[in-house]
């Protein structure tokens, strides 16, 4: 009895120099804040090579060149060797003299050149050009003997262009050219083989150049630029990635744009340039899309792509105050006897759960107790612990520590309810209960996120993201609720692709 009374007189003048007005915690409602976060965005936007040979055939003539001129040694004069002075044994004693049979033929040489169908194709950064061509030469009024001689030829003509960009997103091209004869032209006259290859090379050597001028122009006409400014515009963008539990949505603002290089893929030539943005996420209110801004220059290469972006993962208050208040109605149903003070009846009311100061958690309870011996009568009042949430980066399981106690009690004599909050049993009950796993809400909203993320097509756009590694640092109390930042990492793109 003297323990049991000296612990009561303890718990009084504790009481005594206890402030008993309402020891409710300041509530902090403070919203998360969601870091903005460097991405790169890769842009696709392709050209059909279809598209790009028929502007270069439509765009090179046919008769790529032609000739009608007078030659005057068509067939040069035709010698024989003979000696001036003969030895008895039939040697030359004196010099040997060319003697001209026949004399220079000239003729008229006429001619003309055609392609046939320019056609495109390649693979990786390289574009190859395949032009057939087709030599018919003659050859008229040869020394006013013979009236016409005909040759036929044929050529392929490759080509492969390396292509860039300028910084006012206008294409160029380096082509390397080079063409054989499949069958050179050429004409036998009089036993005299003349070929027209030289003439023919003089003239495809302008058509070359005019190739290479004409490769850009082209690329030009099939509107690169609009197609790049189109899919600038839309990576401006809002997409929802989470629709409830919490509402989630992320803002891509473009902020550059860099050529990337161009690639031939199948039957389409590929220009990929990276958009670097900031991705934000917003929890709660749907932001509205950003403006878009006019394309900008062509960047210098932009760095490594890789989407980033923030998932948030919100464990609401009024989830987590019926697990306490389970919790606790499970210890009293247990029962419960305090040291010194015998057993007790105890009766706990709805749990009031919020964020607090300096990052901690304000837990409130309504309590009624009364001890089974009778003595002192039932005594009620609310309890409010503070604790300080915890977890391990990387890890979905959170935990309370450093639980603090504060009492508002209809006893100024005895406050039953200290020594009820302090029982290691009940506030291990309380701490279990608020030991919360987030795997299911973290698996949720990733889920959602992929979900939003793997394809979403808005008119001629496309957004295609992957998330590869997520990653998350330590708890933090908001006014929201308990709330963990997840950094998904990934990579995404945005296609153009109009319909056609």
């Amino acid at each position: 009895m003297r323990g049991k009374w000296l612990l009561l007189l303890m718990i009084a003048l504790a009481a005594c120099g206890r402030d008993h007005n309402d020891p409710r915690p300041p509530r902090v409602d403070t919203a998360p804040v969601m870091p903005k976060l460097a991405s790169t965005l890769v842009v696709p936007v392709d050209v059909r090579l279809a598209d790009l040979e028929s502007e270069l055939n439509r765009a090179t003539p046919q008769t790529l060149w032609s000739i009608d001129q007078r030659e005057e040694k068509c067939v040069p004069a035709q010698r024989l060797s003979a000696c001036a002075i003969k030895r008895k044994d039939g040697s030359c004693r004196i010099g040997i003299k060319k003697l001209k049979v026949t004399p220079d033929l000239s003729c008229r040489i006429v001619g003309q050149v055609t392609r046939g169908r320019i056609a495109l194709g390649g693979s990786g950064n390289a574009v190859a050009i395949t032009m057939p061509v087709r030599a018919t030469v003659s050859a008229r009024d040869v020394g006013g003997i013979i009236k016409r001689e005909t040759a036929t030829g044929a050529a392929s003509v490759r080509a492969v262009a390396k292509l860039g960009m300028t910084r006012a997103w206008q294409p160029t091209a380096t082509v390397r050219i080079a063409y054989d004869w499949t069958n050179p032209p050429g004409v036998t006259i009089l036993g005299k083989r003349i070929t027209f290859v030289s003439k023919a090379d003089a003239k495809l050597a302008g058509v070359i150049a005019g190739l290479e001028r004409s490769l850009p122009q082209q690329l030009a006409k099939v509107h690169m630029r609009d197609q790049v400014a189109a899919a600038w515009r839309g990576a401006f963008s809002t997409i929802e990635l989470n629709h409830d539990k919490p509402p989630v949505w992320m803002r891509v603002t473009p902020q550059r744009l860099g050529v990337q290089g161009y690639s031939v893929q199948g039957r389409n030539l590929l220009l990929t340039v990276a958009a670097e943005a900031n991705a934000e996420t917003f929890v709660g209110i749907k932001p509205d899309a950003p403006p878009p801004t006019p394309l900008p220059p062509a960047s210098p290469r932009i760095g490594q792509r890789g989407l980033r972006f923030n998932i948030p993962v919100l464990a609401d208050y009024g989830e987590l105050e019926p697990v306490v208040e389970r919790a606790l109605a499970k210890r009293a149903a247990r029962g419960i006897t305090l040291p010194k003070l015998g057993a007790v009846d105890v009766t706990f009311g709805d749990v009031t759960i919020y964020s607090t100061d300096n990052g901690r958690l304000a837990v409130g309870v309504p309590v009624r107790a009364k001890l089974k011996s009778g003595y002192l009568g039932e005594r009620h009042g609310e309890v409010w612990l503070t604790g300080l949430p915890f977890n391990e980066p990387d890890s979905e399981v959170i935990r309370v520590d450093a639980l603090q106690i504060k009492t508002r009690s209809d006893s100024k004599a005895v406050d039953l309810l200290v020594a009820l909050f302090t029982d290691p049993e009940t506030i291990g009950s309380i701490q279990a209960a608020l030991t919360e796993n987030f795997a299911k809400d973290y698996d949720h909203v990733l889920s959602a996120a992929r979900g939003a993320l793997a394809e979403r097509r808005q008119g001629d756009f496309q957004l295609s993201a992957r998330i590869d590694q997520v990653h998350h640092g330590r708890i933090m109390v908001t006014g929201a609720g308990l709330f963990l930042a997840v950094e998904a990492r990934g990579v995404a793109s945005v296609l153009y692709r109009p319909k056609r």
